[in-house]
């Protein structure tokens, strides 16, 4: 099994507190985040930015692999996580929207329905127990 952690100090308030976040591989070593960047705005980082992150770089992974098992080399796969926060009935993550353009040679309508099956395959989709929608084109 294999196991990566992250870790986050919160010191004060919701609003008027701080944080700082930091992963295991130290890419992220002490970063900030607060209120203000994840409700209003605020130049900076927050969960929901790194959930789409950790989502793109999955699917795109997840794609490649199903895409190899087809004898198909990606020459390139570009990937946006788009994550809603619902403040309705408090803050709750009501979907993931993937965008993706794939540059790869081979049939495309085999290359698209690869993208449909990483979509829903992907660990962090998996993991998200939320509707995930995907806009999916060849370059």
């Amino acid at each position: 099994m294999i196991r990566k952690h992250g870790s986050a100090i919160w010191e004060g308030t919701l609003k008027d507190g701080q944080g700082h976040l930091s992963s295991q591989s130290g890419v992220l070593d002490g970063v900030a985040y607060d209120f203000r960047e994840r409700f209003e705005d605020k130049p900076g980082t927050n969960p929901e930015e790194l959930i789409g992150a950790a989502h793109a770089a999955c699917f795109s992974m997840a794609l490649a692999n199903i895409l190899a098992e087809q004898g198909i080399t990606a020459e390139r796969i570009e990937t946006r996580s788009t994550i809603s926060l619902s403040m309705e009935d408090g803050p709750k993550i009501v979907n993931a929207h993937l965008e993706t353009t794939i540059k790869a040679p081979g049939d495309e309508a085999a290359i698209l329905k690869a993208a449909e099956a990483a979509e829903t395959g992907c660990p962090i989709s998996q993991l998200l127990g939320c509707e995930i929608t995907m806009d999916a084109k060849l370059a």
